[in-house]
């Protein structure tokens, strides 16, 4: 086998592989002379990682929904209390 011809079929079992693992995102690129992987584990990597981020929550989000959640709560506390002393039901 040539060169060209053993590039060409690592790239095809290497895009069957691809295809065969669900939520991983894997990117090849086959010019007309043979396969390009090069940077395709940095740009992976990077894509991967900006979903991660894109669906977890930081520390200080975590906080900032924690307190917002507390000053609603005492909102509706006062409210109620307000409520109570004009005799109606909360």
């Amino acid at each position: 086998m040539t060169s060209t011809a053993r590039r060409l079929m690592s790239a095809a079992a290497l895009a069957g592989g691809a295809l065969m693992l669900q939520g991983c995102l894997v990117g090849a690129v086959v010019g007309t002379t043979g396969a390009v992987v090069g940077g395709a584990a940095k740009a992976t990597g990077a894509v991967v990682g900006a979903g991660v981020d894109a669906v977890t929550t930081s520390d200080e989000e975590t906080r900032a929904r924690r307190e917002r959640e507390q000053r609603e709560w005492e909102r509706e506390q006062r409210r109620c209390e307000q409520r109570q002393r004009q005799g109606r039901d909360c």
